[in-house]
């Protein structure tokens, strides 16, 4: 059994039983099983899902037909979402979505097979230019968010805590760039930056966030004004991104 950490019993059974199930389908053709995100940190919280990437030497169909129920299955109990990615994709899904490659690069676990990220990093270019895409995507998102469900005090919630991934692993990729000193985690690179903003409201909307990860919900009245204050921050971040050389 490979090692997957401090992990919720069922959600180290539901990876167990899916890295079975995907090396008996795939083979030799299996060529590294990855666990990345919070499951990979052994940081899961109630909103978390579980990430696991499968670098392929092929994509056949019968082995594709094998792991339909197994993810099917995976994903009603333990919510896990599965990237199949071709050894030969990596370096171009590393330029093409390098802020999500730079942050699985930075928080994985391989379960099986060599390390597929070993030596790699997106190039500094893609990385300014995809960061730039993805904060003003999540600023669009977070808004209409925001429009549709500002009557719903647990549907804010839920958008707060799902604002969590991108804003993080963005800071992470945004404090990378600047060449400030790495992080302990995505989570304290968002902190620091924040903090820098010497605004009291946002760092306080970064807690309501964290809140929301841990439970769900938020008191009363605390969603809508986390949420508008998380819009700014990103705001924020993409006009620091737009600043670097």
């Amino acid at each position: 059994m490979p090692d997957t950490g401090s992990l919720p019993a069922v959600v180290e059974r539901s990876i167990n039983d899916f890295l079975a199930a995907a090396q008996s389908a795939f083979g030799n053709d299996l060529v590294s099983a990855v666990l990345y995100g919070s499951a990979a940190e052994g940081r899961m919280r109630a909103t978390s899902d579980v990430n696991m990437l499968l670098v392929l030497a092929r994509f056949e169909q019968s082995a594709a037909d094998n792991m339909r129920e197994p993810l099917r299955l995976a994903r009603a109990t333990v919510q896990m979402h599965a990237m199949f990615i071709l050894e030969s994709e990596i370096a171009d899904a590393m330029e093409a979505f390098a802020v999500k490659f730079a942050d699985i690069n930075a928080r994985h676990r391989v379960l099986h097979g060599r390390d597929p990220f070993a030596g790699l990093n997106p190039p500094r270019e893609a990385l300014v230019r995809r960061l730039k895409q993805v904060l003003l995507n999540l600023q669009l998102r977070l808004r209409e968010r925001y429009v549709l469900t500002s009557l719903r005090e647990e549907q804010l919630a839920l958008a707060v805590a799902e604002a969590a991934g991108p804003l993080r692993a963005g800071a992470a990729s945004l404090r990378q760039l600047e060449g400030a000193k790495a992080a302990a985690s995505p989570k304290e690179a968002l902190e620091q930056l924040v903090a820098s903003f010497g605004d009291a409201t946002l760092s306080g909307a970064l807690q309501d966030m964290s809140a929301a990860r841990e439970t769900g919900e938020l008191p009363p009245g605390r969603a809508g004004p986390a949420l508008l204050a998380l819009i700014d921050i990103t705001h924020r971040l993409r006009e620091r991104t737009g600043r670097l050389a």
